[in-house]
């Protein structure tokens, strides 16, 4: 259900204050957080950085992460969303959310806050992912990624783009259906 906000519109007509851009390793999360924060001028952060470093290791060793192990790391990345929406500001955090509980810790009943998952199957993501130089995240985790990917529901209000088309139609479609103008230059 769409609830109105206190201004009159409803969460899904509302601009969002931040966006959280969701989708499996590969599905081009930093790539399109990136395009639409320089296009609108808003802040970017990557999920990636408020992960611990026993985590980090653990990803890196090819061991995926437990829901223990992602508890603080979701809660650390809803502090900043919400410190974020507290100052007044607007931003865009690029995270794989990929179970509706951690959906639920990110968003909440945070009404400024709006889901944009990346869909994409396994083949194209992997053949993307391998070609990736630098990431701790190895392909061989890809299958525990789509393993425990639960897509977002309509409840949710995502807003659901496939990740065929380049970078650049992705944004900009992401723009045109947020209703959100990009700043002049």
């Amino acid at each position: 259900m769409i609830e109105p906000t206190r201004h009159g519109h409803t969460s899904a007509s509302m601009p969002p204050v931040v966006l959280v851009i969701m989708g499996v390793s590969g599905s081009g999360k930093t790539t399109i957080a990136a395009s639409l924060a320089a296009q609108l001028r808003w802040e970017l952060v990557d999920a990636d950085s408020f992960h611990s470093v026993a985590n980090v290791q653990k990803m890196r060793s090819g061991l995926p992460l437990t829901d223990t192990d992602r508890l603080p790391w979701l809660r650390a990345i809803a502090a900043w969303i919400d410190e974020t929406r507290r100052a007044g500001r607007h931003g865009i955090v690029a995270c794989s959310a990929l179970k509706r509980s951690y959906r639920d810790i990110l968003l909440g009943t945070r009404h400024d806050v709006r889901l944009v998952y990346l869909k994409g199957d396994v083949a194209l993501i992997g053949h993307r992912a391998a070609k990736r130089r630098g990431h701790y995240m190895p392909v061989v985790l890809l299958p525990s990624q789509f393993d425990t990917l639960e897509e977002p529901g309509p409840d949710e209000n995502p807003i659901v783009v496939s990740i065929d088309a380049n970078p650049d139609a992705i944004a900009a479609r992401l723009l045109a259906e947020l209703h959100i103008d990009a700043p002049a230059p």
